[in-house]
């Protein structure tokens, strides 16, 4: 039956895809993609010759609808961004959103996403966090960080390396200097690096460096106000 398939890529390291993906990607009649020209070396490397068609934040509003009709029409069409799984803080949502509404049958396979790596190997609690993604550049972030300044949960936000000592300062404004966190870049690949301490020494180590590659930064959750000792303990 035909379909929307949702397919996540690897982050970085080529293997790191399953082997129901690269099938999918094979047998389907149509490959959307962020950009046609990364995910070309990806296709090229498992012999994929499947048609590559664009599909970006710019078109996706206009061709959403088309796409749908054409599914509907008998096609197998799969998604792929760039890296990691689509939707996440990439092209997707609007896709499937339609393909909801105008019935068409929609399946996500299992895959590679940056944020789960990255959030387990913080060392902060992981059993319930939240989301951010990238916060605004501007309009409405500082609004955003004052809201997230009293979050319990672990947070979770992407950034770019030219940006990432930027943020850690605002960080430091709205979460203070002693709040534990992680920043971790270049995952599933040669030079990954994971720094782990508070806000303050990770922005020093970061602001003495060149900083290169996709960033996750993870930043622990308010702290609990500890309780007094109790008037009969020692």
């Amino acid at each position: 039956m035909s379909k929307l398939y949702i397919v996540p890529t690897p982050i970085g390291n080529l293997e790191d895809i399953t082997l129901r993906a690269i099938r999918i990607l094979k047998e389907a009649d149509a490959l959307l993609a962020e950009d046609t020209r990364t995910s070309a070396k990806l296709l090229h490397h498992y012999g994929i010759e499947t048609r590559l068609q664009s599909h970006h934040k710019f078109n996706e509003h206009k061709t959403s609808a088309h796409i749908a009709e054409r599914i509907l029409g008998g096609e197998t069409i799969a998604l792929i961004s760039d890296a990691g799984t689509p939707g996440i803080s990439d092209p997707g949502f609007l896709l499937v959103r339609t393909c909801v509404e105008m019935g068409v049958d929609v399946e996500t396979l299992p895959g590679a996403t940056a944020f789960v790596p990255a959030l387990v190997n913080s060392g902060l609690p992981c059993d319930k966090f939240c989301f951010e993604g990238f916060l605004p550049q501007k309009k409405g972030r500082q609004k955003r960080l004052k809201e997230l300044a009293n979050e319990a949960r672990t947070m979770v936000f992407y950034e770019s390396p030219y940006r990432l000592c930027k943020a850690l300062e605002q960080f430091i404004e709205h979460f203070g200097a002693e709040r534990q966190a992680s920043v971790s870049r270049e995952l599933s690949k040669l030079h990954e690096e994971n720094a782990r301490g508070t806000l303050l020494e990770l922005f020093q180590h970061f602001n003495s460096k060149t900083v290169k590659g996709e960033i996750v930064i993870i930043v622990d959750g308010k702290p609990k106000p500890q309780k007094g000792n109790s008037d009969d303990e020692d």
